[in-house]
């Protein structure tokens, strides 16, 4: 079966942690993690309610392959209703505190309420007790994580906490876990410091042993291993060079967006890629990338270890930042790098781990500051507003600077931790906000690259590659090659990633593995873990139904079809020079086909017959 059908719920007002047993009946609909959370999310509150209302849920899940032997297992996902968007949220992490949780014993923690002072939960297998956590507030995610091992002396406690960003109310704050290892998005840390839950501390013992079909589960895990280890990109790119090997690749098709999407191209984009980070610096002959990295069972190994230069002026008093710690990812680079016009490796890197110190989305931090550069630029913000740092584009010094006041609480923090949509709105340029739904773009230009401005536009979390990665069609090839500028074909491309990755995220693997594995590869491994009919053509319907369901919850909260779109930049100012020169976004074009296959109305609606088709 898999699931260990047991829900821990948390009432963080009263203080109380109870046992209930799972759903079954949803988990045979929703399979688990993204989309079983999101059913309790939906049946549980109210999604005109106030994120940061002591209303709204946050739920920790794990998916039902979570700690197994199956590559990738270590993915758990943080459910809420997102303060940044007010959207539906689900937010993937890996690490290890994933395959710990299930360890422990529990499909998915819920809490509800909040607390009347700071707290930590403690969960050791089936003992679950709430601690005082007054100590822990103000201090940073790292020190918080170093107090709590010191505290209960169990070096394999594995611990997901918030930093000082989220105490301070910036809309985009993460949930970190293992100190480098990030439920990013949509500001699902946010949701946690408002209840006053600082962190959770798991320590299991109990073990994954509740496989449906051990033999055939261990065909099939082998199986998609092998499949792994033999592909290009999951067997050698991605162990080489990480996520970073697409910078210099979408850079070089037009398609790499610069100072806040304002350009399409970045000069110094070679200069902060994967071959940057393995080149060794003149200062001491070591390179930024110290090593790569695995997650809980993966045989991928796409995690970047990187030291900056302790020479470095970011660095070079520090001590604390001179060690080796979670080092630049692809989409981090092209936020805090090409985005903000700054191509200083050793800068970035070392933004890098202060995202990580206090627990703040790489993305939508580094958009923002490359949206308040460009009203900088324009004079709607000056050094009056920013503690007297010139804010330009592609100055290291400044960044590094706006980023330490920032954590810090200093002069504009409260300003930036607004997200760019109500950062330009407040200085009445709400046109430079590059986002869906209040959430900011990734790395991927959609004027370049047609079907991922589709895939933005209709995303249910805003903004987001991971919800319908097609740029492994229209760039790489998989599972079959599509033309960049073409738009037909498009809207049936992108609900067919869409699907695929609802029902990946549900299960507890990582998305990475659809780079190598098709749906052929993972029903199997579902199939035999979890009882009942997991085929191929049912676990798509799972996919389907997951995103049909959060599209109706975004309905209820408020969202319509008018939010499918994106920035005028986008669709109007055209590329201005490079291969994909002249282009802009045609979304237009795709949109009407893309409410058409997906069974909705030509106004974006979910209508009787696709919910009962679905058994929404």
């Amino acid at each position: 079966m898999s699931w260990t059908r047991n829900v821990l719920r948390v009432d963080l007002s009263k203080g109380s942690c109870t046992s209930e047993p799972l759903n079954m009946e949803w988990a045979k609909l929703y399979l688990g993690q993204r989309g079983l959370a999101s059913k309790y999310l939906s049946e549980e509150v109210d999604p005109k309610c106030d994120p940061l209302g002591p209303e709204n849920k946050f739920i920790m899940t794990t998916g039902p392959l979570t700690g197994t032997m199956a590559s990738t297992s270590g993915r758990y996902s943080c459910v809420t209703k997102g303060p940044l968007t007010g959207a539906i949220a689900c937010s993937n992490s890996g690490g290890y505190f994933g395959a710990e949780l299930k360890n422990a014993g529990w499909d998915m923690i819920i809490f509800e309420g909040k607390s009347d002072k700071p707290v930590y939960l403690l969960l050791q297998d089936d003992k679950a007790e709430l601690r005082d956590a007054t100590h822990l507030w103000g201090k940073t995610a790292w020190e918080t994580d170093d107090i709590i091992h010191a505290t209960h002396q169990e070096p394999q406690m594995r611990i997901a906490t918030i930093g000082r960003t989220a105490e301070n109310g910036c809309l985009y704050a993460a949930v970190i876990n293992d100190k480098h290892r990030a439920a990013g998005r949509s500001g699902v840390g946010t949701v946690m410091a408002s209840k006053n839950l600082k962190a959770v501390a798991v320590r299991g013992t109990q073990g994954i042993g509740n496989v449906e079909d051990a033999n055939a589960f261990m065909q099939a895990t082998n199986d998609g291993k092998a499949v792994l280890a033999e592909n290009a990109v999951t067997g050698q790119g991605l162990p080489a060079f990480g996520t970073q090997v697409l910078m210099n690749v979408i850079n070089g098709i037009g398609g790499l967006p610069a100072r806040n999407m304002r350009d399409v191209g970045f000069e110094g984009a070679e200069h902060i890629s994967a071959e940057a980070m393995a080149e060794p610096r003149a200062s001491d002959g070591k390179p930024n990338l110290t090593t790569n990295a695995a997650c809980f069972g993966c045989t991928i190994a796409c995690g970047r270890i990187s030291t900056v230069d302790p020479t470095h002026f970011s660095v070079k008093d520090k001590p604390q930042y001179q060690g080796a710690s979670g080092g630049l990812e692809y989409e981090a680079a092209w936020a805090l790098g090409a985005d903000t016009g700054v191509d200083d490796l050793d800068a970035l890197t070392y933004v890098n781990f202060l995202c990580n110190e206090d627990g703040m989305d790489p993305i939508t931090y580094g958009a923002t500051v490359a949206a308040a550069m460009e009203m900088f630029e324009d004079g709607n913000i000056t050094t009056e507003h920013t503690g007297g740092i010139e804010l330009t584009f592609g100055n290291a010094e400044a960044f590094v600077a706006i980023t330490e006041q920032f954590c810090q609480g200093g002069t504009f923090a409260e300003d930036l931790g607004l997200g760019s949509k109500r950062l330009t709105e407040k200085y009445g340029r709400p046109e430079l906000s590059m986002t869906v739904k209040g959430q900011e773009f990734p790395a991927y230009d959609p004027r370049g690259i047609q079907g991922i401005g589709l895939n933005y536009a209709t995303s249910n979390r805003g903004a987001c590659h991971l919800r319908g990665y097609t740029i492994a069609s229209e760039v790489l090839g998989i599972p079959v090659k599509t033309e960049l500028n073409d738009t037909d074909g498009k809207p049936e491309l992108v609900k067919a990633f869409q699907d695929a990755t609802a029902l990946v995220d549900s299960s507890g693997l990582c998305i990475f593995t659809t780079f190598a594995w098709g749906m052929d590869n993972i029903a199997p491994q579902i199939d035999a873990a979890c009882e009942g009919d997991w085929s191929v053509e049912n676990c798509l319907e799972v996919g389907e139904r997951v995103w049909n369901m959060e599209r109706l919850f975004n309905e209820a909260a408020g969202f319509t079809a008018d939010d499918d779109k994106l920035p005028k930049r986008l669709l109007e100012e055209a590329i201005k020079d490079g291969p994909t020169k002249g282009q802009v976004n045609r979304l237009g074009e795709m949109l009407p086909k893309y409410y058409e296959v997906r069974g909705w109305t030509a106004d974006g609606k979910i209508p009787e017959e696709t919910r009962k088709r679905l058994s929404l």
